[in-house]
């Protein structure tokens, strides 16, 4: 990876361009899993992918074949780990995880099913589509939960309006390390069309 990397970046050079080429690395294999750390802190690196089907099949049957399917995709222990590994890694570096397709091509709820535990179990950020059905499912399965979002941005405006010192609200306390958070989630709404509200629009991204 590093050695092709070298490559875009000289053949970059050469042909006069001044911006880097998004790379995307697919990890479905041991050993790219081993070095998946050392990958993902490679430069122009933008997504890790995780590569399911090749990574069960270079396991010559000690995973079932079945596993590329749910729900053995998401509780097979090798599976399990390898996708842990690759998403502590990828976010560990700001690098996006994407996790591998649905194979139920035409199945609306087996591809929301799919990337629901994809995000909320594992971490990932995105997940790849190969049917036109897949689109729509992957995205509301990737949309922050609303009620998590008005809980944000409530806590959010008391946290400015006390100079961002530590508050209680509804009887939790919060202070910068649940402001980062809820406000990562509040971008997360808006980028994914969801209404944060008049207030948070007026207070953070009336200049945007």
């Amino acid at each position: 990876v590093k050695e092709m990397i070298e490559y875009i970046q000289d053949t970059a050079q050469k042909a006069g361009l001044k911006r880097e080429i998004p790379v995307h690395v697919l990890i479905e294999t041991h050993g790219a899993l081993a070095e998946v750390e050392q990958i993902a802190q490679l430069p122009w690196l933008q997504v890790l992918d995780f590569g399911l089907m090749d990574f069960i099949s270079g396991h010559f049957g000690a995973i079932p074949l079945a596993c590329m399917k749910s729900p053995g995709q998401f509780e097979h222990e090798l599976l399990r780990r390898a996708k842990a590994n690759m998403v502590a890694a990828a976010l560990a570096h700001g690098i996006v995880p994407a996790h591998n397709v649905t194979l139920d091509l035409k199945n609306y709820d087996q591809t929301l099913a799919d990337a629901r535990r994809a995000r909320y179990e594992f971490g990932f950020m995105r997940m790849w589509s190969i049917y036109p059905t897949q689109i729509d499912a992957i995205v509301e399965a990737m949309k922050p939960d609303h009620s998590e979002v008005e809980k944000g941005v409530a806590v959010l405006v008391a946290a400015q309006d006390a100079n961002w010192g530590p508050i209680q609200h509804e009887g939790e306390l919060h202070d910068r390390a649940t402001y980062r958070g809820f406000w990562t989630l509040v971008q997360r709404a808006r980028v994914t069309g969801l209404e944060v509200g008049a207030e948070a629009e007026k207070r953070w991204f009336a200049n945007h």
